[in-house]
C-alpha cells in the first residue's frame, strides 16, 4: 500500500546554523510504529537528495509519537550566510510531508 506521509503525520521544522530540524508527529498513536518502521534515515536522505548535502540523523520520541530528523548542510550556511529563499528551513516540514511511503500494512485513512 502506498500512503502519503501527510495522511498519517504533521511536521514542524526550523534551523540551527546550517542544519535543518524536522519533527514528524503521528496523527494517531497507531501511526507511530509506521513512522518508526518506514521513515528511515536512508529514506529521508534520498527524499532530500541534492538538498541535504551532509548526513541525516534520526531521534525517536515515542512518548510524543514523533521522530526528529537533523539534516546537515541543508541551508547553504544558515540564516545570515545563505542566499537560499528558505535559509531558516521553515519549508522543510512541508517538503517532508510530500513524501510517499510504500508500506506492507493495510491501514484506514480518514477522509
Amino acid at each position: 500500500m502506498k500512503i502519503r506521509l501527510i495522511d498519517i503525520a504533521h511536521a514542524r521544522s526550523g534551523d540551527k546554523g546550517d542544519t535543518g530540524n524536522v519533527g514528524v508527529i503521528a496523527l494517531r498513536k497507531e501511526h507511530y510504529p509506521l513512522l518508526v518502521k518506514y521513515l528511515t534515515v536512508d529514506r529521508v536522505k534520498k527524499h532530500f537528495e541534492g538538498i541535504a548535502l551532509g548526513g541525516v540523523e534520526r531521534y525517536e520520541l515515542p512518548n510524543l509519537w514523533a521522530l526528529n530528523f537533523l539534516l546537515h548542510e541543508v541551508l547553504g550556511g544558515g540564516g545570515t550566510r545563505s542566499l537560499k529563499n528558505d535559509a531558516q528551513g521553515k519549508t522543510l516540514s512541508s517538503a517532508m510531508l510530500r513524501m510517499e511511503l510504500e508500506i506492507d500494512e493495510t491501514i484506514t485513512l480518514k477522509g
